[in-house]
């Protein structure tokens, strides 16, 4: 109490010393104001913030990132001292018109909303950095949730900025822009329908985070990186972006590979068009060529049996070779593929395994190979799949087949003897 009423002393005998000098003391005061508000900042972010991180660093868990996490907030909050000092000290000042001291004042605890915001706002990005470093992270992202909180968050600071320098009550404001409420949601339109999908895709899980997703209307095909509360970003397979609202993941079909990756396996369906002029029915001189192939030792002996046993039933009404079964060429070859396929260590062998004869086309037979290889990595994919399909062609005349391939002219000029450009 003493102290300052010899404060308060000594201030009445300055401004008497300064009062041939129009506007000294008042600069005097602003500029010890000012310099206070520097020295608070200089102590709070030199001296107390350095001292807290060398005791963050100390204690368990810093390791992890969350020290920092919490440094870089109080390190915001820390941007509040500087303007409670300017707002706590220009009362004091003399001769300032009080309009502009209510200014000033309205001006700093607007700056200590929007530092509180900010500092609220950065917490929830450490939160979710922390959260996803959890294992189940992916499976239940939360950035969209929090992205909302920080939309409150910050339309509340604006209201109460508003409010602050306007001079009025939040809740007389408030209460105005209730009436104000279809133009807000139609502002927020698209926030509010990026939030409903943000709540599907997380409740389902239909989207996680590095995810394969195909999505050609968004020109999308490569990993999911970041589910936002407006967007999902994609990496494409040429390493280019692509963002796609969230609202257009519960609007629009996309194709999710994660059942794919899941599962072990990865599908091949493709097929060998055959020339259809090529399928014959297999001679005893052909035969005894086919029992080379290992793989086929069983089809061909109990072929054998099952057609005996069939001919000589019918043999005794119709003895003329035309109703005879036999075996083909093509129907042989279709066993082998089987048989190939299955001692393939490529091959998933506990999944779906067709060799499949598809309807005629002008391009020739399908003979369809539907089965899935045992890696679901695309490198190994494509190379498992190429060396099945490199055997089966190269295999091919062994069986009297050919492939069915439209030809240029170039071939039928080279037989004519006419001369074919390069």
């Amino acid at each position: 109490m003493v102290d300052a009423v010899v404060a308060a002393q000594w201030l009445e005998r300055l401004q008497d010393t300064l009062e041939p000098y129009p506007g000294a003391y008042l600069a005097l005061m602003v500029s010890v104001l000012l310099v206070a508000a520097g020295l608070a900042n200089w102590i709070t972010k030199r001296i107390l913030l350095r001292g807290l991180r060398r005791l963050l660093s100390r204690l368990p868990g810093a390791e992890t990132g969350r020290g920092s996490h919490l440094m870089r907030v109080i390190a915001r909050l820390s941007n509040v001292v500087p303007s409670q000092v300017i707002a706590a000290g220009i009362k004091v000042v003399p001769d300032l018109p009080p309009s502009l001291v209510a200014f000033i004042v309205g001006a700093c605890q607007a700056w200590a909303v929007l530092t509180v915001a900010l500092a609220v706002s950065h917490a929830l990005d450490a939160a979710n950095d922390l959260y996803e470093r959890r294992p189940d992270a992916r499976d239940k992202p939360i950035k969209g949730y929090l992205q909302v909180a920080k939309i409150v968050i910050f339309v509340i600071a604006g209201l109460s900025i508003v409010a602050t320098l306007a001079g009025v009550d939040l809740r007389y404001l408030v209460t105005g822009l209730g009436a104000a409420t279809a133009v807000l949601m139609l502002i927020f339109q698209d926030t509010i329908l990026s939030l409903v999908a943000s709540v599907q895709i997380s409740g389902d899980g239909r989207v996680r985070i590095g995810d394969w997703i195909e999505m050609p209307s968004q020109n999308a095909d490569g990993d999911v990186i970041d589910i936002a509360l407006h967007t999902v970003t994609v990496q494409n397979w040429d390493k280019t972006i692509t963002t796609i609202p969230t609202k257009k993941l519960v609007t629009e079909s996309f194709k999710n590979w994660r059942g794919m990756q899941e599962s072990g396996g990865r599908r091949i369906k493709r097929s060998i068009f055959l020339d259809q002029h090529s399928v014959r029915f297999l001679d005893a001189p052909a035969l005894d060529r086919l029992e080379r192939f290992g793989l086929l030792d069983d089809y061909l002996a109990g072929k054998r049996v099952e057609l005996q046993q069939w001919n000589a039933q019918i043999a005794q009404a119709h003895p003329e070779e035309v109703n005879a079964r036999r075996m083909t060429n093509l129907g042989t070859f279709r066993a082998y593929v089987e048989r190939y396929l299955r001692s393939y260590p490529g091959i998933h062998q506990d999944m779906t395994l067709l060799v499949r004869q598809m309807a005629p086309t002008p391009q020739g037979l399908p003979l369809e190979i539907y089965c899935f290889t045992a890696s679901t990595a695309w490198a190994q994919y494509e190379a498992t799949q190429s060396d099945v399909f490199d055997h089966l062609l190269a295999i091919l005349p062994e069986f009297g087949l050919r492939v069915f391939q439209e030809s240029s002219d170039a071939m039928l000029m080279a037989m004519r003897g006419e001369p074919v450009s390069a």
